[in-house]
C-alpha cells in the first residue's frame, strides 16, 4: 500500500485510489509560541509518569484523550501503547471498557473508572465509589502517581483540541 500525501492510497492489491478528506490544518502551533510551558509540560508528564506501569499509562492516557475527543494524543498514545507491547484488542475496547471489562485487570479497571471521573467532573467531584475502588488497587503513592498522571494527559488534551492539532505524524519516542 502506498500513501500519496494524507489525501489517497493506493493498494497493489486492487489498483484503486481511495480518496481521503484533507488534512485540517492547526490553528495554533502553541508548543513553538510559548515552548517554556510546552517544556514545563514535558517536565511534568515525566515526573507524573514515575512509577506507573508504562502499558497502564498508555491505556489511562488514551482514554481520557477518547473522552475529550483529542485526536493527535488518541494517536500517540496509542502509538506509545502498542511501542510498549499493548495489544491492539485492548486499545480498541478501551472505548467501551465497561462493556469490555474481561480484556483488563481490576487495577486497569479502576485506574479506566478514576480516568474517566477526574476527566468527566459532571458532578464536580469523584464519587467515592471509584475513589474507594482505585484506593484499594494501588498503594497511596501510586495512586497519587495515577492522579497526577490522568491531569497531565487532560491538560495536554485541552491544547490539543484547542489548537486542532493534527494526528497522524507522531513516531514513538518524539517526546520523550
Amino acid at each position: 500500500m502506498t500513501t500519496n500525501g494524507n489525501d489517497s492510497t493506493t493498494t497493489p492489491e486492487t489498483a484503486t485510489t481511495v480518496e481521503y478528506a484533507p488534512e485540517h490544518t492547526p490553528r495554533l502551533a502553541w508548543a513553538e509560541l510559548a515552548p517554556d510551558v510546552f517544556k514545563a509540560m514535558i517536565r511534568l508528564d515525566a515526573a507524573a509518569r514515575k512509577g506507573l506501569d508504562p502499558t497502564l499509562l498508555e491505556l489511562v492516557k488514551i482514554r481520557a484523550s477518547q473522552i475529550n475527543r483529542c485526536a493527535l494524543c488518541v494517536d500517540m498514545h496509542s502509538k506509545d501503547a502498542l511501542a510498549a507491547g499493548e495489544r491492539v484488542e485492548r486499545i480498541i475496547q478501551l472505548s467501551a471498557w465497561e462493556e469490555s471489562e474481561h480484556f483488563y485487570t481490576e487495577k486497569e479497571l479502576a485506574a479506566l473508572a478514576l480516568t474517566e471521573a477526574v476527566t468527566v467532573l459532571t458532578d464536580g467531584f469523584v464519587p467515592d465509589a471509584v475513589y474507594e475502588k482505585a484506593a484499594k488497587q494501588f498503594e497511596e503513592a501510586e495512586l497519587a502517581q495515577l492522579i497526577a498522571a490522568i491531569t497531565v494527559i487532560n491538560a495536554w488534551n485541552r491544547f490539543g483540541v484547542t489548537c486542532r492539532l493534527v494526528p497522524g505524524h507522531y513516531e514513538v519516542g518524539q517526546y520523550k
